[in-house]
Formats: structure tokens, C-alpha cells, sequence
């Protein structure tokens, strides 16, 4: 079976498509993605990249309405514009991190996407971390402690540094053989990739 890495950020706005269709696609496909949180703000800090500047308000809405658009065509829906940017992004992506490593990650990863774009709840804060938390049977308390762990930072770090490694500059972003496919929309593209 062909595995794809899969770098994402809670916290990207296109990463909402990818990850609401993500678990279909592999069973479609009989690929496996592997799931890599990083921090594509620093990266995108250091490119003096703003994904949706302020003094460019037609190509903000123009995105808002895009990522309306692509997830009516999946077959699903966003409820846009949502709160951005995350006051919490780097806990959101910890939490993921430590979901992966203990099995609840992806529902985690999808359900706080789902609760942003479609009801407008702002991830890893409540009420968003509670209900997931209560979907999920976890304590939020014990979750948000072990996110902070140095296991879990250093975990962030290392992805990170890898996105970096991989010339990665947004997210969502696929890797397969060593080629960099950036976008939802090259999802597909990085799976006929691996069948080369």
C-alpha cells in the first residue's frame, strides 16, 4: 500500500477540505496517509507570507467563497468566513500530535475542523475543545497538560523542522518519493504519484 506524508496545520483554512475527506480518499484510493501536524505559521512567519492580508479584501473574500464552493463539490459544506486567525493554533496542533500517538488523533483533527467551519467554533478553546473532548471520551484537563509535555513540543519541533527540510511552504501539503504536492486540490494528483 502506497503511504503519502501528510503535513497540515489546524489552523490552514483550505487543510478543512482535506481532512473532511481524507479517510474516504485512502479507502477509495487503498493508500495510507500519514498524518504530520507542524507549525506552517512559522514557516510562513519566516516567508513574510500573510495568507489573508487585511489591505487585499477582494482575494480574502474570493477565498472564503472558494473554500464554500470546493467543499459543496465534495459533498459537504463551510459556513465562511470562520474566526482566523487561531488564538490557539499551537495547542491545536499538539493536541493532534498527541492524539496520533494514542489512536484519537484524526477524529480529533477532523472533528475540531468540523466544529470551525460548519458551526464557527474556534479550535482548541471552548466550547469547541469541551465538545470534542465529550465526542471523544477524553479528559480535557489531562489532554491540554499532556500537549505541554516535552515529548509532544519536541514531536511539533521535529515536524516542523521536516516540513522545512521538504521545502514545504503552506498546508495542506503531501510528500510522496520525495516530490511536494501543495494544496487539497493536488491530493489527488499525489496519490497517482505513489503508483508510479
Amino acid at each position: 500500500m502506497s503511504c503519502i506524508d501528510f503535513y497540515f496545520s489546524i489552523g490552514s483554512t483550505y487543510t478543512y477540505l482535506s481532512v473532511t475527506r481524507i479517510l474516504d480518499v485512502e479507502k477509495k484510493h487503498q493508500v495510507k496517509f500519514n498524518w504530520k501536524p507542524f507549525s506552517v505559521r512559522a514557516i510562513m512567519q519566516e516567508m513574510n507570507n500573510i495568507p489573508f492580508p487585511k489591505d487585499k479584501m477582494n482575494k480574502v473574500n474570493y477565498m472564503w467563497r472558494d473554500i464554500e464552493r470546493r467543499a459543496e463539490g465534495y459533498g459537504f459544506f463551510a459556513k465562511t468566513p470562520v474566526p482566523y486567525p487561531l488564538s490557539e493554533f499551537d495547542l491545536a496542533n499538539k493536541i493532534a500530535i498527541l492524539g496520533l500517538k494514542k489512536g484519537w488523533g484524526e477524529k480529533f483533527v477532523i472533528s475540531t475542523y468540523k466544529k470551525w467551519f460548519q458551526e464557527g467554533k474556534e479550535p482548541a478553546i471552548d466550547p469547541s475543545i469541551s465538545e470534542v473532548c465529550e465526542e471523544l471520551n477524553l479528559n480535557k484537563d489531562e489532554i491540554i497538560s499532556e500537549s505541554k509535555s516535552s515529548d509532544i513540543e519536541n514531536k511539533y519541533s521535529e515536524n516542523t523542522n521536516s516540513a522545512r527540510e521538504n521545502k514545504i511552504f503552506g498546508s495542506p501539503s503531501f510528500i510522496v518519493k520525495n516530490e511536494l504536492f501543495w494544496g487539497d486540490d493536488r491530493m489527488e494528483d499525489a496519490i497517482k504519484w505513489s503508483f508510479k
